[in-house]
């Protein structure tokens, strides 16, 4: 963990350097911000992008002076993908490090852990993709930059089939499959709820372990169910064996798609390739023309600039832009408020909105979105397996929510 620490400072006095800063501010404390980030381990691909962004934020702050004329200095830990390792990452942040702020890990997993911890410390938490993680907590200092909505549990789930309800004929059954782990849990369970609601008769209801790379005894289990619509609640890994095995064993069903993290990064896209035709899954940004925010365009092209040097996702659509907003939102409270202060951060932060690359941010008291802008999008016409084709409009069409829409619903997913 310490190689990860030296190099931070390393950078950090390059970019002073570099950037011909007075000698002053050069001297100055600077603002410690800390943080867990998977940089090995199964979302460490994720982890490494989420970490760029802020690196770029960063270096851009600094550039311009820093927050109250302090420098800002970033200080992380390798988190390796594991719950078990959060704690002592953040005991020693604030125990050792004496970090000013915080930021969470990536992914539901990795957040929680960090809550008891965080809680007694009296520490406002940046949330960096998380699902419905505050509900057991309600900590007024949480807020999470994922726009899940007030009520993500059962939102998550529910925009997906309400849209399975909009085909002619109705569904009547579904199944439900997921990775043994708290998203998707959590996930699964609001999912539950949701079908109650609509009258869909739940078929198959079923969690596999998350290391499962063979997923076709799943989904020939799911295909003699002969359900309408599957939802899947899936990382990354069993993501793609979770396709795979759809396309394996013909999976016929009006819909099949849903929770599926990993669908939106350039890895699985471009290893998947046609196999992703006609999947409906949850995303949060992608190229269509109603999805335009100012800087946005400006981001993308200097994250892309360094992507492939750095070894991160090469699209950076997803988490990147709302990493870089998470620290956008500090920014703006420090600045107004002149404060590093975590308990009056975190109140001036459930009182504004803030204006970031991925548009207006405002929370509720839960700290989730005050509205959900979680988008659910159709792979179609995806030929081939070029990256460049998930850079352009119409390969990923947006369904719902209404505001956002630029396609058409396609269905079934197989006959």
């Amino acid at each position: 963990m310490q190689e990860s620490r030296r190099t931070v400072i390393k950078a950090f006095g390059a970019a002073l350097a570099a950037g011909g800063v007075p000698a002053a501010f050069a001297q100055a404390k600077p603002i410690r911000i800390g943080l867990g980030m998977a940089l090995t381990g199964g979302i460490a691909a994720n982890g490494r992008a989420a970490l760029l962004s802020i690196q770029m934020w960063q270096e851009e702050v600094n550039a311009k002076g820093g927050l109250m004329g302090r420098p800002v200095e970033l200080i992380y830990y390798d988190d390796q993908s594991n719950p078990s390792t959060v704690p002592g990452i953040y005991t020693k942040l604030l125990d050792v490090d004496k970090v000013d702020l915080i930021i969470s890990g990536y992914g539901t997993n990795l957040q929680a852990p960090a809550m008891p911890l965080v809680m007694q410390r009296g520490m406002m938490l940046m949330g960096l993709f998380g699902l419905a993680v505050n509900d057991k907590f309600n900590y007024d200092r949480f807020f999470q930059i994922q726009p899940n909505g007030p009520n993500a549990r059962i939102d998550f789930s529910r925009e997906y089939l309400e849209l399975a309800m909009t085909m002619s004929p109705k569904p009547a059954t579904v199944a439900l499959v997921g990775a043994d782990a708290e998203f998707p849990h959590i996930a699964l369970d609001g999912a539950r709820e949701n079908c109650k609601k609509m009258g869909l008769k739940i078929v198959y209801d079923k969690t596999y372990p998350p290391t499962t790379i063979d997923a076709g005894p799943i989904m020939r289990a799911i295909a003699a169910t002969s359900p309408d619509v599957v939802f899947v609640a899936s990382y990354p890994p069993d993501t793609a064996a979770v396709v795979r095995a759809a396309n394996e064993v013909q999976l016929k069903t009006k819909m099949f798609g849903g929770g599926m993290i990993g669908l939106q990064f350039a890895a699985l896209k471009t290893q998947l390739g046609p196999l992703l035709n006609n999947i409906v899954y949850y995303d949060i940004n992608v190229p269509e023309p109603t999805m335009k925010f100012p800087g946005i365009d400006d981001f993308l092209a200097k994250y892309r600039a360094r992507a492939a040097k750095e070894g991160v996702d090469l699209l950076g659509l997803y988490l990147p832009p709302f990493a870089y907003a998470a620290m956008q939102i500090y920014a703006q409270a420090i600045t107004s408020t002149k404060t590093l202060d975590n308990g009056k951060l975190a109140e001036y932060v459930h009182k504004n909105a803030f204006e970031t690359i991925v548009g207006k941010i405002a929370f509720a008291a839960n700290g989730e979105w005050d509205k959900s802008r979680m988008l659910f999008v159709q792979f179609q016409g995806v030929q081939g397996n070029d990256v460049e084709q998930f850079k352009q409009p119409g390969r990923q069409v947006i369904l719902t929510p209404a505001q956002y829409k630029s396609g058409t619903f396609k269905y079934p997913y197989r006959t």
